[in-house]
């Protein structure tokens, strides 16, 4: 049986309730995030992905319904919501336009002195929160605003690792990246939740980025639950997936044409590796 880090309970956000004008931006959801894994979100524009992100850590409250952190509400103690911030890391699309102090290292060791820890811990956190993003010791010494927009992400980002979050809730981490720092920032998270047993929410765009690093998906559409469940599980849902307005990873839509041309029996390939292996065996039985 799993461990859930964080748990939705019948969660509805709903703007301009009572007017002309009322939206539901997430209407009734319910979802467990499991403990130690990644979920890749994923949905059209205006599918409730930005709002779901802001309720991980109280940026936004629910209109109704319960967000549950290991079990306890995070609304039950609204006065000690900066705790629930620090457990909770949220990083928010193009976060490179937060930063903001005087040096790098200066950045990153922003939340761990809000938490009130000692200069020593305070200097480690950084230390570590940097390898993870690929920053040099030399990069930390620098201004923030001297560096490029690939080094700004990898600052913001380690500004949030220094923390040391359980759950940490990634929104288009990558986006804009070429694919060796897309590559660089997406591993450096996967080894930060496999150091400390992290909880990710990454919400992407890329299905190739979600493919090869998620665990579990979730699919939103129209402020609702679409479609959740395991990587392989998703991706062999085409069809539900095109009604979403979604589209499948470039490699599985090579593998369906190449199942049309009957040169493969399998449509479930989702990442080049997997593809790979797939190839090598048509080759070995031939």
């Amino acid at each position: 049986m799993k461990n859930y880090a964080l748990e939705f309970k019948n969660v509805s956000v709903i703007y301009g309730e009572g007017s002309p004008f009322r939206k539901a931006a997430l209407n009734d959801i319910t979802v467990s995030f499991p403990k130690g894994e990644i979920t890749g979100i994923i949905g059209h524009t205006g599918s409730g992905k930005s709002t779901l992100a802001s309720l991980t850590n109280g940026l936004l409250k629910p209109t109704s319904g319960e967000i549950l952190l290991d079990g306890e509400s995070i609304w039950a103690k609204p006065k000690e919501m900066i705790k629930i911030r620090s457990r909770v890391g949220l990083v928010f699309q193009y976060p490179e336009y937060q930063l903001f102090d005087e040096t790098v290292e200066a950045d990153i060791a922003f939340g761990p002195k809000n938490m009130k820890l000692s200069d020593e811990e305070i200097k480690k956190r950084v230390k570590l929160a940097a390898e993870f993003c690929g920053l040099s010791e030399k990069e930390l010494k620098r201004s923030p605003f001297e560096l490029s927009g690939g080094q700004k992400r990898r600052a913001a980002i380690a500004g949030v690792l220094a923390m040391r979050p359980e759950v940490l809730v990634l929104d288009e981490p990558a986006a804009g990246l070429d694919p060796k720092g897309k590559e660089e920032i997406l591993s450096g998270l996967v080894e930060y939740k496999n150091t400390y047993g992290a909880t990710l929410l990454i919400i992407s765009h890329s299905m190739e980025d979600i493919a090869k690093y998620a665990d579990e998906i979730l699919v939103m559409k129209d402020g609702e639950i679409y479609m959740h469940g395991g990587v392989e599980e998703i991706f062999m849902q085409a069809e539900k997936l095109f009604d979403a307005r979604l589209d499948l990873p470039q490699i599985t839509k090579l593998f369906i044409e190449l199942k049309k041309r009957d040169l493969v029996n399998s449509t479930d390939v989702y990442s080049v590796g997997y593809a790979k292996k797939e190839i090598e065996k048509l080759i070995n039985a031939r």
